[in-house]
């Protein structure tokens, strides 16, 4: 960079920190203004007197946000028939999933090539009665024969009968329960790390004393081990009432792993087993993280773990009652900060700093990152447009006006367009006039196959490309991003609007990690109903790729959380696509072989060939009036090309396609968006 425009960077720089200083001071001033109406009501008498109403009114708007947060009148019926579904199939999940007496008898006469030691940890305090015998019968049924249960009792005198029933299941249980009373209840760390002491199973895992467990958990968990050489294990869980598992409350079928996901939400947490060697030279619970104890650990594990693997089954039963976490994080309020300081821990040893950590909407541990932008890297922003003009502009104007991240420039590659008024605004783009226009400008170029050159306005900020040859979307963005000068490229579609400031910043903080490659943003239709959270493999009638959570509203926080927070997908869409330019380069661009559909899908499988990850986040928000540009493939010749890219996609991704979408438990209907259940019957991979 040259003195010159180092000087005119710095000085930018500087009159944005003014700017900004006066901004903060004017708003601290309006901070403590509005402090001190506020305690001045507070301190009001009749304030204080209205309190048991308030509570009452805050109780209907927690209740009116619940239904606000489905949608429409339609959404909140197809909740309630979704729930309803999910009712119906809550006895297959809990109970009617045990194993019958054939089944049972199998498992358990079943020899393994190799047979672990599974000692399970459950640290006890306090325990009731009826709970605390579930609990050791359910340990006590399993079916796979290798185990052992290790109990550290912190519970104090009024509980003894703890002891006596502990001791009891020992007795006849040949040696395989291991208990040990201590002088004081430690906390749940220090009591977990007492079980740990005396362990002595190759693997470990970790068990709550008020949760049951799948009689054939343990026996799912060592296929796994003794095939595909699982070093972490976990497996769907849901939250159930009283003492009967079928009144499930929330069933949680979860991703396998997915990195992104596990920072911003402990979504593994039951059943976790490992090895033992994963626990060389760590703790297995540490007490500063008291609260999120198990969300520092598997965050610990999982980085050293060589093959994590997810069992896709309901195999884990979370009691919820008062007290508990699944009841509600609110009873223990102290795990929202221990679970933020688990996750900055984690980050800090991945080499990030300067990050922030938010709760969101969803949950209040459920965790908006904010990593920091290193440098001040270009972004080529690659638009393909033929004639309309009014979409083109508006997607343009927006991201000039609306976008906080400055250095990027505008590659249109146009292709075929026939109006006056499209020629006319790029002219007006490249700051051109009167003679010398954009079309007069055009004829000075020399046409070399689908290459026609290119024009920079004056600043360079936008470049027009002239793409000759019939419609290709693959080739034409191929085109543009041949001319990018950014090290970044970013995909766009014409009929985009941004909303978001810093959609820019937030897509980029993610692509800038060597470990990612494509990212993606929340798209929206113009109605505010969501077109694009992250892409499928598999889904829909040609089953080729979806769009989760279709047409759900804005305000829908979707399945577990979903919509509110970042996380890995297996791919995105090309609408609105950032990703390294030396990534775009090495994969070979867009294959031109898809010539309009799924060409974004297959981009992104070829990143993840190469060990990379893909990333959508919510967090980058635009408006995609999808199909204004050129309508839908439902009729005619566009169905019957859509059929035919649908089978080259098909065949050529068929083993990714066979073996599922790693982000999209198989428990859930292909036919749908929105993590509707399939009958188990047919579940699975």
């Amino acid at each position: 960079m040259s003195e010159i425009n180092y000087q005119e960077a710095y000085e930018r720089e500087h009159e944005k920190c003014a700017d900004l200083a006066d901004k903060i001071v004017v708003l601290e001033s309006e901070k403590e203004d509005l402090q001190f109406k506020l305690d001045r009501i507070k301190m009001n008498k009749f304030w204080k007197a209205t309190g048991p109403a308030r509570s009452l009114i805050h109780f209907a708007q927690r209740q009116r946000d619940r239904l606000s947060h489905c949608g429409g009148p339609k959404d909140i019926l197809r909740k309630i028939r979704n729930k309803s579904r999910q009712k119906s199939l809550m006895e297959s999940y809990g109970t009617g999933s045990f194993p019958d007496a054939e089944q049972r008898k199998k498992e358990e006469e079943t020899i393994f090539p190799y047979m672990p030691k599974i000692s399970i940890l459950v640290p006890l305090w306090n325990n009731k009665r009826e709970f605390q015998i579930q609990m050791l019968d359910c340990v006590m049924n399993q079916t796979y024969p290798n185990w052992e249960l290790c109990l550290a009792d912190g519970s104090d005198a009024e509980h003894s009968y703890i002891e006596e029933l502990c001791r009891e299941y020992a007795a006849k249980a040949n040696g395989r329960i291991v208990y040990k009373h201590l002088d004081h209840n430690g906390g749940i760390s220090y009591n977990t790390n007492e079980c740990y002491k005396l362990a002595t199973g190759d693997y470990i895992g970790l068990f709550d004393q008020d949760d049951i467990l799948h009689p054939s958990v343990l026996y799912a968990y060592v296929k796994e081990i003794n095939e595909q050489g699982a070093d972490y294990l976990y497996c769907d869980e849901t939250t159930f009432k009283e003492n009967d598992i079928n009144k499930m409350l929330t069933m949680h079928f979860k991703p396998d792993y997915a990195p992104d996901n596990l920072r911003a939400n402990n979504y593994i947490c039951h059943f976790s087993v490992f090895s033992r060697k994963l626990l060389e030279g760590e703790e297995l619970f540490r007490t500063a993280f008291d609260g999120a104890q198990d969300h520092d650990m598997i965050l610990r594990l999982t980085d050293r773990a060589e093959k994590i693997v997810h069992v896709p089954r309901l195999m884990y039963y979370w009691r919820s009652h008062e007290g508990s976490t699944a009841a509600s994080i609110d009873a223990k309020p102290y795990a929202i900060e221990a679970a933020k300081g688990a996750v900055a821990d984690h980050l800090k040893k991945h080499g990030f700093k300067h990050f922030q950590i938010t709760s969101t909407r969803a949950c209040a541990t459920i965790f908006r990152i904010r990593y920091q932008i290193l440098g001040d890297p270009k972004i080529s922003i690659v638009i393909a447009n033929k004639d309309h003009v009014e979409d083109l502009k508006r997607c343009i104007t927006s991201i000039q006006k609306n976008s906080t991240w400055s250095n990027y420039e505008i590659i249109v590659v146009e292709n075929n367009s026939t109006t006056p008024e499209i020629k006319d605004y790029y002219s007006q783009l490249l700051g051109l006039s009167g003679d010398d226009s954009y079309e007069e400008r055009c004829k000075l170029h020399t046409v070399c196959g689908h290459d026609g050159g290119i024009l920079h306005s004056g600043d360079g900020r936008i470049s027009i490309v002239t793409y000759h040859g019939d419609f290709n979307y693959s080739a034409v963005n191929d085109l543009g991003a041949s001319y990018a000068s950014g090290e970044y490229i970013l995909l766009l579609n014409n009929d985009t609007e941004v909303i978001t400031a810093n959609w820019m910043e937030e897509m980029l903080m993610y692509a800038q990690r060597e470990d990612v490659g494509a990212v993606g943003a929340k798209l929206y239709y113009a109605d505010k109903t969501i077109q694009h959270a992250g892409v499928v493999i598999g889904l829909g009638a040609h089953r080729t790729a979806g769009h989760t959570h279709y047409r759900i509203p804005v305000q829908n926080l979707g399945y577990m959380g979903r919509l509110c927070y970042t996380q890995n997908v297996t791919a995105v869409t090309g609408a609105c696509l950032l990703v390294k330019k030396s990534l775009y380069e090495q994969v070979g661009g867009l294959d031109e072989s898809f010539v309009i559909s799924l060409n974004d899908v297959d981009f992104c499988l070829k990143l993840r060939k190469l060990g990379l990850l893909n990333v959508w986040t919510p967090f980058a928000e635009l408006y995609h009036y999808e199909s204004i540009s050129r309508g839908l493939d439902d009729q005619g010749e566009k169905a019957e090309r859509y059929n035919r890219e649908s089978e080259h996609f098909r065949e050529k991704w068929k083993a990714e396609l066979e073996s599922g979408d790693p982000y999209y438990n198989p428990n859930f209907s292909l036919d749908r968006s929105d993590y509707a259940l399939k009958d188990p019957a047919v579940s699975g991979r």
